[in-house]
Order: structure tokens, then C-alpha cells, then sequence
């Protein structure tokens, strides 16, 4: 089973895929890293995103999508581009693709249990994936 863990940034989704497959992790070969939505931030720039994602998921075979949520508010709040990535995200009209917000809080009580079974930097992924990939393992723990 393949899961897409998400970090939202700004106006740009970073993506990783993780695959479990009888016990073993495994990181598909992915040539996206991460999505951007159009400068204007429009409506026809959002579907534009939508379409480019749920693309992307089923060109990969995905079945879950899994994004770090972001606070409302207070100092670390996400922006507003960001919580319009999410809900373009979430409203993808697929059957197959299920997706999840997973808390702050889940993520390091899962990790504390159930730690990394290699460390980030092994895994050679980019620097800026760390926080899609963590997502992306806490997604399969927690199923």
C-alpha cells in the first residue's frame, strides 16, 4: 500500500511516497517532490492544483494521502494559501484515494512507540521532504 504523506508550505504541497509491502518499507521512485499553486491563487489555479494531484496519486497507485496539519492559530498558524491546498486536496473526487489530517500530537506519540526504523538521511530523499516523509510512516502506523 502506497501512502502519500503532505506537508503544506506556503503555496506549494511537499510530497513522498512510502510504500509498505508485507512488512517492508519501500520509497517509490517519484519524479514530483513537491506542487505549486499558481501565482494568483485563483479558482481556475486551484482546480489546476487538484487536477495535478489527484493525477499524480493515481499515476502512483496511491490509496491514502496523508497531510501534517497545520494550527488555525497562534504563533506556528498555517496561511491561508495552505488551508486552500488542504481543501482542494480533501475534495478530490476519487474513491480509491482516502484522506486523512494527522495532529502534531499523533505524529510524535506514534513516533515515540513505533520509531523510524532508518535514519532520514539514509533515506535519500531531499531535506525539505523530512517533515511529508515523517507524515507518510505515521500515516501507515496508524491505520
Amino acid at each position: 500500500m502506497i501512502i502519500c504523506g503532505v506537508e503544506l508550505t506556503g503555496s506549494d504541497a511537499v510530497v513522498c511516497l512510502l510504500n509498505l509491502d508485507r512488512g517492508q518499507f519501500s520509497l517509490p521512485e517519484c519524479k514530483v517532490r513537491k506542487l505549486s499553486l499558481g501565482k494568483n491563487h485563483s479558482r481556475e489555479d486551484l482546480k489546476q492544483f487538484q487536477a495535478a494531484f489527484a493525477g499524480l496519486m493515481a499515476e502512483y497507485g496511491v490509496t491514502g494521502v496523508v497531510i501534517r496539519e497545520r494550527m488555525a492559530k497562534g504563533k506556528f498558524a498555517g496561511g491561508a494559501i495552505s488551508f486552500k491546498l488542504e481543501a482542494a486536496i480533501q475534495l478530490i473526487a476519487s474513491p480509491e484515494l482516502e484522506v486523512r489530517l494527522l495532529p502534531t500530537a499523533l505524529i510524535k506519540s506514534t513516533l515515540a512507540a513505533n520509531p523510524l526504523p532508518i535514519p532520514f538521511v539514509d533515506t535519500g530523499l531531499k531535506a525539505f521532504q523530512e517533515t511529508a516523509f515523517t507524515a507518510a510512516y505515521v500515516g501507515h502506523m496508524v491505520r
